[in-house]
């Protein structure tokens, strides 16, 4: 009895051990690389295959002419979060298999729609985009193949594919202030009775000139909902920008006043600002308004 219990807790433990997730090492571990290019995310997920004493892009590996999965194991993935331009061609925003083609003195560089896609089930049909690269030599040998981003602006970026002694990059570009604006409406849209998004929001179209009069109908609400010095100081910029220096004097004015008796820490970074602002929109007026350039005007004696 001893040893037939002995036997079934054998049988058990081989049939865990069977259907078990056990962790290993991989020849070609996953990674996983993201940068932000102004408000757009990209991540590409990918596995990373080593030399080990091999040479790519040569008949007997990685083949030139052939299509490659851009990695190893499964398909290598590519997220980005806006519409991005690779290359001067427009690549929707979504999720896709990244794979290559290595050619002699080119890469034809492939984002499909198929996110599993392999090297073998691969059909042109199910492209969102392809653009050609030119590889370079590295100065340096490479022995895990590597995706990376570099040379990175507000809105442009370049991402790398180095293995061995060979680089090639493709050109990433946003539209930046496009993507802002989309970010702005939609945040307004979502809270239109948020004070603090309404400022930010007007803020932000007064700091790139659009849409002025939908602007100051935030910037009204957002002071209907609790006057402080910014937000005053964001209208009366508003109303200079549309030539109103009369009216935006006074708000600039108060904004001064408020922001020196509010115990806000941020206030010293502004005051320079509004103090700017009060004499550059003074300077402004007409001749004949001496009250309003003086403030509150001189008391009769």
């Amino acid at each position: 009895m001893h040893k037939l219990s002995l036997t079934a807790a054998t049988i058990c433990l081989a049939a865990q051990l069977t259907t078990a997730q056990i962790k290993l090492p991989s020849p070609s571990p996953g990674a996983s690389v993201m940068q932000t290019i102004g408000t757009t995310d990209l991540t590409v997920t990918y596995s990373r295959p080593s030399l080990k004493g091999r040479q790519p892009f040569t008949d007997s590996y990685v083949p030139l002419g052939k299509v490659w999965r851009t990695g190893a194991n499964s398909a290598t993935n590519f997220t980005t979060t806006t519409d991005l331009m690779v290359n001067g061609k427009t690549l929707p925003a979504g999720t896709y298999a990244i794979l290559s083609i290595p050619e002699d003195g080119n890469a034809i560089l492939i984002f499909s729609k198929n996110k599993t896609v392999s090297e073998a089930e691969y059909k042109q049909a199910e492209d969102a985009l392809r653009v050609n690269l030119t590889p370079s030599e590295n100065s340096e040998k490479v022995e895990t193949f590597t995706i990376s981003f570099s040379d990175l602006t507000d809105s442009t970026a370049k991402m790398n594919f180095m293995w061995a002694n060979v680089k090639a990059s493709a050109d990433l570009k946003v539209d930046v202030n496009a993507n802002a604006a989309a970010n702005v409406d939609k945040a307004v849209a979502e809270k239109p009775d948020d004070a603090a998004v309404l400022q930010a929001a007007a803020s932000y179209n007064l700091s790139k000139g659009r849409n002025l009069d939908q602007s100051l109908g935030w910037i009204d609400k957002s002071i209907a909902k609790g006057e402080n010095y910014r937000n005053l100081y964001v209208k009366s910029q508003i109303l200079a920008k549309m030539g109103k220096y009369s009216d935006a004097l006074p708000l600039a004015q108060k904004a001064l006043t408020m922001g020196q008796s509010s115990n806000d820490g941020a206030f010293p970074f502004f005051k320079d600002g509004i103090e700017k602002s009060i004499a550059d929109y003074t300077a402004k007026l007409p001749a004949a308004m001496p009250a309003m350039k003086a403030g509150k005007g001189k008391k009769k004696a």
